[in-house]
């Protein structure tokens, strides 16, 4: 469904939380759910998977597998995930904010907002400005430092953990601002899609010097405000490193390292809780201003397919109009959808990351979709 992101052996049924009050989600819903964890556990190499659904109002949660084989350690509702590039909505949604408030606009060069010169930030004379890093249509390349993108060509192989945790040891916003120099753009800005972490970090520091307060307490604040998520975090505090489910990268038995710490984190770099999510989810579904800003088309690539702030947003028969996005990390996948159609939320994730993981969960999540359309008019 998310035409341009990154792109189990069965296990024993652990744990279903689910909360309702109308009998027929209280029916249908989890059976779907369900399904769509069979269905995923099913594939190679994933063994755990967690399912967030908020439908009409309600609440639902799924938990199955072992986050380790063998250990029997099943995923809970205080287990946190690393949900990647799904982070970048956050940062889409406080950038939506500040337009709002008046104090920013999409047409703003980014340049006003950087700490020194950098005439390397424009094509043809145009200059890079906040709509285009929102669309990933600024030319800005997938990461920073640039030999990350290097690495990442080859993602399944085993030594690229090792290699991304070299890459970003003792690299912060300093060396962020020196890299940044060598960057060149090719243009034309605001038409040709090309997917940027850089540019997201760079969001993220508007919204610092907008606000005059670090992005992780400007997140913090708005999420705790707006939708009472606590127990979401860019860096873990020492007494939550022990919650954050392990994971595994590519087809190695062997468990890998945390994600490393980008110089923003707005990219990728949070860990929540299921609960929070649904906190999200209900969020992302409700009239906020904020959201619907968010998830205002802003550049159109085909019939079907248009980007918001950060969001992918889809057409389709089945669905609508809906908002997508993957999230990928070495050790993790997620997705989450937003079908406003249907009032429905979903956000799925397992803790190991291939090359084939993410069209597992779309298939996966497939027969949902089928019956929560089966569901409609009742």
């Amino acid at each position: 469904m998310n035409k341009l992101s990154v792109a189990i052996a069965g296990m024993m049924w652990v744990l279903a939380a689910c909360k309702t009050t109308g009998p027929a989600p209280a029916r249908d819903i989890p059976t779907a759910m369900n399904q769509a964890a069979t269905t995923l556990l099913q594939s190679r190499l994933l063994h755990a998977t967690s399912i967030a659904v908020v439908y009409r109002g309600e609440e639902f949660i799924l938990h199955r597998g072992e986050l380790e084989t063998g250990k029997s350690n099943p995923p809970d509702d205080s287990t946190l995930y690393e949900i990647g590039s799904v982070s970048k909505t956050f940062a889409g949604l406080l950038l939506a904010n500040a337009v709002l408030e008046g104090k920013a606009t999409l047409d703003d060069p980014i340049q006003k907002y950087l700490p020194s010169a950098y005439p390397n930030l424009q094509s043809d004379g145009e200059p890079i400005r906040l709509r285009h890093l929102v669309t990933h249509t600024s030319g800005m390349p997938g990461m920073l430092p640039l030999q990350v993108n290097d690495v990442l060509r080859d993602f399944t192989a085993h030594a690229t953990p090792a290699k991304l945790n070299a890459a970003y040891e003792d690299y912060g916003q300093p060396r962020f601002w020196q890299d940044l120099h060598t960057v060149s753009i090719k243009g034309p800005l605001g038409k040709d899609y090309a997917y940027s972490s850089a540019g997201t970090e760079l969001v993220a520091h508007t919204l610092e010097k907008i606000y005059g307060a670090p992005y992780e307490s400007l997140l913090a604040e708005f999420l705790a405000r707006e939708a009472g998520m606590h127990d979401t975090w860019l860096r873990l505090r020492a007494q939550d490193a022990r919650r954050l489910a392990p994971g595994y990268h590519s087809d190695n038995p062997v468990g890998t390292t945390p994600m490393p710490q980008l110089p923003w984190g707005a990219a990728g770099a949070l860990k929540a809780t299921m609960p929070e999510m649904v906190k999200y989810l209900r969020l992302q579904l409700s009239s906020l201003p904020a959201v619907t800003e968010s998830h205002k088309p802003l550049v159109r690539f085909a019939e079907d397919f248009s980007i918001g702030y950060f969001w992918n947003i889809g057409q389709s028969s089945q669905l609508g109009t809906h908002y997508v996005h993957h999230g990928g990390v070495p050790r993790a996948q997620c997705y989450l959808y937003l079908v406003p159609k249907y009032q429905l939320g979903v956000f799925i994730i397992t803790n190991q990351s291939g090359d084939a993981t993410a069209n597992a969960m779309e298939r996966a999540l497939a027969p949902l979709f089928d019956r929560v359309e089966s569901m409609q008019g009742r």
